[in-house]
Formats: C-alpha cells, sequence, structure tokens
C-alpha cells in the first residue's frame, strides 16, 4: 500500500512483521539503502557526495547508500561523529569500503542526511547539532533520509537545526511528518523508496488524485444536485462561494440572501423571503452556511434550522464560531463536514472540551467528540473522517490571500450535492482548489481563484 502514512509504533510493527516473516534486518535495510542510493546516484550524475551517517539504524541506511554510490565511481565521503551501537548497523560499518571521517567540512556538491530517523525522541545536540548547523549553511544539493534529522515523526515537530532539503527520500512508507508543518516545508521533493512491508490495517493515507466523469445522460440540474447557500450580514464571502460552487459540478446553485447583490452574475439565482419556508425544499441536495453568516442569533437561528433539515451540510467562517454540542443535538453529524483554519480549529476545540496538541491530533480528537468529518485547512490540510486519516500534496503558497478559504468551502458544498458523501466531498475539494490556484497563476485574488475551478475540474476529469 503505497499512499499508506504509518506512525513511528506502525512503521516499527510493520519491521517486525516482516523479520518474523522472514527478512531480516540487514535484508530491510539494504534495501532502503540500495533504493535510496538509486535517487542520491540520480541527482549526483557522477559528482561527489557526503554522507552524514549516525548511530542508529538510519545511519545504517547511510552506510549501506555511501558504498552503493562508491561502488557505481562516485566519490564518496562519510562523515559520523560516533559510531553505529545498532548491530545492524554496526554490520553495514563494515560493508562500507571507503574512509570514514569523525568530522569534515561539507564541501561536496551532494550532502546526504542519514543522523536520525523516524524514531527520534529529544532534542538534537552537541556534534550533531553542529553537523546540521553547517549543512544549514552549506551550498550543495541537500537529501534527507527517511525524515530530516531533527524532526520528529509522529508530529513533524522540530527538534533542533532544520536546513532545507531539496528531497527528502521516505523509506518504506510516508511518515506522518512528510505532510505535517513545520517540518514539512522543509523536505523538498518527496519520494518513496519501497523495501517490500506489508502493511495492513493502515488508519492513514496520502490522498490520490481524484478523477471527475461527465454528468450521466439522462442527468438534469436536480440530479446533478441542488446546493442552497446561507447568507447573512456580510455579502461578499457567500457570493464568492457561490461562483466557486457553480464551477465545482452541482448542477443547481441557491444564494438564500436578504442582500441586492448587483454585482452577481446573472446565472446565479438569488432568492429572498421567508428562510424557514425557502430551506424546507426536498429538492435541496446539500446546504453550505458561514461565509458571510455572522454571529449573532439570527445568524445562530439559521444555523440550526439548517442543521435541522438533516440534509448534508458544510459548515464554515461564522458558522464554526457559532457552532456547539446543543447545535449539534438536533443535526445528523454524518453528513457534515466542516473546514477550520488554525484559528477556527482551535475555538472548536475550546468549544468542545479539546485539548490536543497540534493540528493532527485535534482534528481527530474533534471528529471523535463530535462525529463531524474535519477538513482542517492549511499548507499542512488534513481530513478526517469516520474510515481514514488523509493528507495531501501541498498546495501553492499564493492561496495565502483573504477569500481563499470560501472558495474551498464552496467547492466543498458543490461536490457534496453533487453525491453526498462529506469525506469524499472534501477530498475532492481539496484537489481542485490546488490545481485551480496553478491554473490561476501567481498573485491571483479569490475571485481569480473561484474563476479557475471550472479549468481545475476540466483537467481532472
Amino acid at each position: 500500500m503505497t499512499d499508506a502514512v504509518l506512525t513511528v509504533d506502525q512503521m516499527r510493527a510493520a519491521e517486525q512483521a516482516a523479520m518474523a516473516g522472514g527478512t531480516s534486518e540487514w535484508a530491510l535495510m539494504q534495501r532502503a539503502g540500495e533504493g535510496a542510493a538509486q535517487w542520491v546516484m540520480r541527482v549526483a550524475a557522477g559528482r561527489p557526495v557526503t554522507v552524514l551517517c549516525g548511530p542508529g539504524n538510519n545511519g545504517g541506511d547511510g552506510y549501506v547508500i555511501a558504498e552503493a554510490v562508491h561502488r557505481k565511481g562516485n566519490p564518496v565521503t562519510v562523515i559520523a561523529p560516533v559510531e553505529p551501537k545498532s548491530e545492524t548497523a554496526q554490520h553495514a560499518r563494515t560493508q562500507f569500503t571507503g574512509e570514514v571521517l569523525r568530522s569534515g567540512s561539507l564541501e561536496h556538491p551532494v550532502v546526504v542526511d542519514c543522523l536520525f530517523g523516524y524514531g527520534l525522541d529529544r532534542d538534537v545536540g552537541g556534534a550533531f547539532a553542529e553537523l546540521l548547523e553547517e549543512l544549514a549553511a552549506t551550498d550543495c544539493y541537500k537529501i534527507a533520509i527517511d525524515v530530516p534529522s531533527a524532526v520528529q515523526s509522529d508530529s513533524g515537530t522540530v527538534l533542533g537545526p532544520l536546513p532545507y532539503y531539496e528531497l527528502t527520500l521516505a523509506l518504506g512508507a510516508w511518515k506522518q511528518a512528510h505532510f505535517l508543518m513545520p517540518a514539512m516545508a522543509s523536505m523538498g521533493s518527496r519520494r518513496l523508496v519501497e523495501i517490500g512491508l506489508e502493511l495492513t490495517d493502515v488508519s492513514a493515507r496520502f490522498s490520490s488524485r481524484p478523477q471527475f466523469h461527465a454528468p450521466t445522460s439522462d442527468a438534469h440540474k436536480y440530479r446533478r444536485g441542488l446546493l442552497a447557500i446561507v447568507a447573512g450580514a456580510m455579502p461578499g464571502a457567500p457570493l464568492l462561494a457561490a461562483e466557486a460552487a457553480m464551477r465545482a459540478g452541482a448542477g443547481y446553485v441557491k444564494l438564500f440572501s436578504e442582500h441586492s447583490h448587483s454585482d452577481a452574475p446573472a446565472d446565479l439565482v438569488i432568492e429572498q423571503g421567508e428562510f424557514a419556508e425557502r430551506i424546507d425544499d426536498e429538492r435541496i441536495s446539500a446546504f453550505l452556511v458561514g461565509p458571510g453568516l455572522g454571529r449573532d442569533e439570527l445568524a445562530r437561528e439559521r444555523l440550526a434550522q439548517v442543521l435541522a433539515t438533516k440534509v448534508p451540510t458544510v459548515l464554515d467562517a461564522d458558522a464554526l464560531h457559532l457552532l456547539d454540542a446543543k447545535l449539534l443535538d438536533d443535526a445528523d453529524t454524518a453528513s457534515l463536514c466542516i473546514t477550520p483554519h488554525e484559528g477556527e480549529l482551535a475555538r472548536l476545540c475550546e468549544t468542545f472540551g479539546i485539548a490536543g496538541e497540534g493540528k493532527l491530533e485535534r482534528a481527530r480528537d474533534l471528529h471523535k467528540v463530535t462525529g463531524l468529518t474535519v477538513l482542517a485547512k492549511g499548507p499542512d490540510t488534513i481530513l478526517q473522517s469516520d474510515v481514514m486519516t488523509s493528507f495531501f500534496p501541498r498546495g501553492s503558497s499564493w492561496l495565502s490571500v483573504a477569500g481563499t478559504g470560501d472558495v474551498l468551502a464552496g467547492v466543498t458544498a458543490s461536490r457534496l450535492a453533487v453525491h453526498g458523501d462529506p469525506a469524499r466531498a472534501c477530498e475532492e475539494a481539496v484537489w481542485l482548489h490546488h490545481e485551480a490556484a496553478r491554473l490561476a497563476c501567481p498573485a491571483f485574488s479569490a475571485g481569480d481563484l473561484a474563476h479557475a475551478v471550472r479549468p481545475a475540474m476540466a483537467a481532472l476529469l
């Protein structure tokens, strides 16, 4: 399962299972080192390589890499501040036919970091920290083996000097830190080196690019999904969400609003009148509530009315500030998804008594407590549902502009109206959002992004 994302304990269990099945630890290390060496040699293209080796099995991988690169004729220097401590790493050291230095300058154009692997749980100091500081200051192509040496694998926490690596090679399986800030910002391109592990009972995965399909030959606007967007105090955000939703697959998008919206497109239906009557329409496939809603009593009342319909709904922005356990009492939580950014996630955790540390733990705990599908958005977007934790490739940094969250909410709600599956809608929306950002070109506005959703859909067909 090449998309599996493992914790430290799960990775250790997978390796133990392989060894219990007859594969030696040395064989696993050879597979990892030889596989990583193929990437190193491709990057080095015959140039000299320095490999930094630590005392554990990650250092052992480094000795295997160094020997494989040396056999192909590349000049190789190994720097290891201390001798290897594990038996398998010691054996790897004996197999390396070159010289091992205790210290030295990082003068080669390619440097491979094998100081510490996925099991790091303490601060990096001493000679190892000095090496990482020198590596950060050196102009070379930097490769991290498994995870960068100053990174805690489960949380992405930084435990020492963290250089920027042009390439990170995950060994055996992806780790959570590969998709979590702040660590992922320093990992450059990420590639997986498979070592033959059997991965079962996986609870987290790396999301794969979805493929959309044209509507069926008998489709009509209601069969494709009617999305109702509930506006409120501020007219701009719901209109922006509607612009995105109209381009993301729903057959019909309505905006329930008391504003005139003179700048709205002609093909967006805007309805005014008694709110309870408008939402009592059995043709509505999904709601979006939150962008521009406001946080007063009227906003809370409208949110409660929507939740009482038990129609699949996306909650974003102001709705996340209003949401509490009482409002969920009358809701079908399995049909709801929320799209909080970091601040909104913290607010929700406070509301529901969740004290978890870090984005991943908070998203998981919030799902457990509420039953909601949680799309915790940001540069390290995380989707938590009943089925799985899903991680995503990092989106464009140009998405860091006001209004892009409203666009994401509109796209998510549009996909929810199409098929009614909250987790699937969230996953599809993230990919469309990222693709739209790619197509919108640099320095786009949220409006530009909303209009780029249509070519993004075309790109994913």
